[in-house]
């Protein structure tokens, strides 16, 4: 009877290493996946200490990716040739009246205070209504311009790169988001092939008991996991038929799936219009545009004085004109993030940008397709699969000690 239930044991230990190695293949692929993209800050005291591969990395991944964007995608100047510019300046019509009347105020304050405290008000409607009649073919002029001008006024990299460093959550969701499926499969596969590797192992071990087999095993479950499940995500990447079977790679698979859900992000998360006039107004580029500005708005007075400019004169003085037009050039700069804001709806729709990265992405090679994905791996493959298998060495020096003492 004992030696029954000592058969029995010795029959259940060995039937527990290929479930423990399918253990160990599925977490070190969900370890291996999770230090890929957390924690998103540093934690621990430097040099020693870990922060997720992807944030750690978000400048570098960031521009990875715009430059993926923009060579695959989009080009800024065709999707700024979509903004209509007497559209832009229909859209502001609102915001005209109020400016106008803010800039002649303004500078009359300034210039003499108690003489235009005194001036009627049929003349100083007079001043406001030219300016603000002015204003809508001043704006068309100016947008005419700037959508000549874009590639010099807008650094698509430098707004992409800016954001997502600031907000490596998002650059973790972006990845994290598209290939939802294939992470998952990392997981479960880990579990399978474990277990498979596990059946060969016990026979290994059956035949040749000797103490290192298992740990060696262990470190092989860690590696070969890891590297089969990201060798079956992304290969082959043309479909392939064996025995009646077509195969291709798990995420290229997906491409109509995975092409809405990331143009969706990057139309609502990244590319919306604040961000890019942001931007524009704030960037590396900022002097060219707010240039562009003051030669439109200097020209704009010198056109628009007309009816109102002996007033001013007469107020003021020549000698102050020039003083009076930078008064103005400054209130419409102060102003200009205000007054465009009515302008975003119509630029976002006009623009169209989630249909135009959704139906481009799912129109590109297959090739071209598994770059969305591919540099999450790419970045540190090799340090994500040695990751693994260190685990999996660790698990098998476990496992030893456990199941045979």
């Amino acid at each position: 009877m004992l030696a029954s239930w000592q058969e029995y044991q010795s029959l259940l230990i060995y039937l527990a290493i290929p479930i423990t190695s399918a253990l160990v293949g599925w977490l070190t692929n969900v370890v291996a996946i999770k230090m890929t993209f957390y924690p998103i800050h540093f934690m621990g005291i430097k040099p020693f200490g870990w922060q997720g591969i992807i944030p750690s990395k978000a400048a570098k991944m960031s521009s990875i990716s715009v430059d993926l964007w923009t060579s695959k995608l989009i080009n800024v100047k065709e999707l700024f040739a979509k903004i209509n510019p007497k559209k832009v300046a229909k859209e502001m019509l609102p915001e005209f009246d109020r400016i106008s009347k803010e800039i002649m105020d303004e500078i009359m304050h300034e210039q003499a205070p108690e003489i235009w405290s005194r001036v009627p008000e049929s003349i100083k409607k007079l001043a406001y209504t030219r300016i603000s009649k002015d204003l809508p073919e001043i704006v068309t002029e100016m947008m005419t311009d700037i959508k000549d001008n874009i590639d010099e006024m807008f650094d698509i990299k430098d707004m992409v790169i800016k954001r997502l460093t600031k907000d490596k959550g998002l650059l973790n969701d972006m990845f994290l988001q598209v290939g939802d499926e294939e992470f998952k499969f990392i997981e479960r596969s880990g579990f399978t092939f474990g277990f498979l590797f596990g059946i060969v192992q016990m026979l290994v071990w059956y035949f040749y008991p000797k103490f290192w087999i298992l740990p060696l095993f262990g470190l092989l479950v860690g590696y070969a996991t890891n590297w089969l499940a990201l060798k079956l995500i992304f290969n082959p990447i043309e479909p392939i038929s064996f025995l009646g079977v077509t195969y291709q790679g798990l995420f290229i698979k997906r491409q109509n799936e995975v092409s809405k859900e990331y143009a969706y992000m990057l139309a609502h998360d990244i590319f919306t219009f604040d961000r890019i006039f942001a931007s524009i107004i704030t960037g590396p580029t900022k002097d060219r545009f707010v240039n562009l500005i003051t030669d439109h708005a200097n020209h704009a007075i010198d056109e628009a004085a007309g009816l109102s400019k002996p007033v001013i004169t007469l107020v003021a003085g020549k000698r102050s004109y020039e003083k009076i037009k930078n008064i103005a050039i400054d209130k419409t700069l102060k102003e200009l993030p205000n007054s465009v804001k009515p302008v975003f709806p119509y630029a976002e729709k006009a623009m169209d940008l989630e249909n135009i990265f959704r139906t481009r992405m799912q129109h590109l090679p297959p090739r071209d397709f598994v770059d969305f994905l591919r540099p999450v791996f790419q970045e540190d493959e090799l340090k994500l699969i040695l990751v693994g298998a260190v685990l999996g060495m660790g698990a098998g020096i476990g496992q030893l000690f456990i199941l045979f003492g």
